[in-house]
């Protein structure tokens, strides 16, 4: 009866008895969700085509899917032998040892450490959504990006010495192409590749380039300069797959002598110590291993790759246009990333007004001074 009056039916649904009575002895149960941190990175996983992603769409990446896949794998290494990990354990203790355990006993690089400590993290907030308990320090487990990265980019001298480099290997020299043209248009190697003669438009008597960038979704247009007109004067280089032009980056960068000792981190086969494993002759590893990021000082031309691309077009521009119109080019949300991206700080910026001000002086000082001569009249 308290159903009827809260519901009150229509004289005409004559299942609603029927459908009433039905679920009244059989109640449809919530299922409860578990509270193990492997069971809800595999939840995430999961759910993931139903998931909003960066661009407001639907459906995680493939990337992100992955990367959510390693952290169950990950996590699933650490807690062996032990008891399952609740979402609740997670808290500031749980990660520090979480993250010292990544960095100093499997060897994963401190940037890829604290991006896993950040994806577990927002595992547990997507649980606390379905009343999962969490910690109440799990806001202040340390995770983010580390404070300095080794900003690996090609100075302009470089560049043209790349530029003038007697290369006979044909494929070499579609490389070179690649990596000249990239570094003047600054994008991802993932949306330089997919570039074709259709990108390439006249918009109000100006010609540039428009490109949908993969990873943000953002619409880009890029003036075409001379200098990129001359380096496509024959047309595209030839299409290549990101993998082996990584690979012939470095080749190309080697043959130009591009080789000073530089700072910067790669990707190496190491042992159970963390050590580096050897190759033979044949150019295979002497025993097995992990493939790790190792930081390390080595000849610059080793840590080139695709990335260095954008990475050179922005530092090189830097200081030269203003800088919001290198963030329409690169994409950058904010000037804050744009700056952390090309590894500038305040002392820069006082450097840059200093800069400014010398400037303004020197052409005020070149300015011809003009004197007042009074006429003096004879008597």
């Amino acid at each position: 009866m308290k159903v009827y009056k809260k519901e009150k039916p229509n004289p005409e649904n004559k299942d609603w008895l029927k459908n009433t009575v039905h679920d009244y002895f059989n109640p449809v149960k919530e299922e409860k969700r578990s509270d193990l941190i492997a069971d809800c990175i595999t939840y995430v996983i999961d759910t993931a085509n139903v998931r909003e992603n960066n661009k407001k769409g639907l459906g995680l990446s493939t990337s992100r899917i992955n990367s959510y896949k390693n952290l169950l794998k990950i996590i699933e290494k650490y807690q062996k032998g032990k008891n399952p990990f609740k979402v609740k354990d997670v808290d500031i203790r749980f990660g520090k040892n979480f993250l010292n355990w990544l960095i100093n006993k499997q060897y994963y690089s401190e940037s890829y450490a604290r991006k896993k400590v950040d994806d577990l993290k927002t595992v547990c907030r997507d649980a606390e959504i379905d009343g999962i308990e969490t910690s109440t320090q799990l806001n202040k487990v340390k995770g983010g990006k580390p404070q300095k990265e080794h900003i690996i980019y090609l100075s302009p001298q470089e560049l043209e010495k790349i530029e003038k480099t007697h290369i006979i290997n044909p494929t070499l020299q579609n490389a070179r192409k690649w990596l000249l043209f990239g570094c003047h248009i600054g994008q991802r190697g993932s949306d330089l590749l997919k570039i074709t003669e259709s990108n390439f438009v006249i918009r109000q008597g100006l010609e540039v380039i428009e490109l949908k960038q993969k990873k943000t979704g953002k619409n880009i247009t890029i003036p075409i300069l001379d200098k990129t007109k001359e380096i496509l004067s024959n047309g595209l280089p030839r299409k290549i797959s990101i993998q082996n032009l990584n690979n012939y980056f470095k080749e190309v960068c080697k043959v130009a002598g591009i080789d000073h000792p530089t700072k910067g981190s790669k990707i190496l086969m190491v042992d159970k110590n963390g050590k580096e494993i050897p190759k033979d002759e044949k150019g295979n590893y002497i025993e097995k291993g992990v493939k790790r990021t190792i930081t390390g000082i080595y000849p610059k031309h080793e840590l080139i790759s695709t990335h260095v691309c954008r990475r050179s077009f922005a530092t090189n521009l830097y200081g030269t246009l203003p800088t919001a119109l290198i963030m329409q080019i690169t994409a950058h949300s904010t000037e804050k990333m744009f700056l952390k991206y090309i590894g500038k700080n305040s002392l820069d910026y006082a450097q840059q007004i200093a800069d400014f001000y010398e400037l303004q002086k020197i052409k005020k000082d070149k300015e011809p001074q003009l004197n007042v001569i009074k006429n003096v009249s004879s008597h």
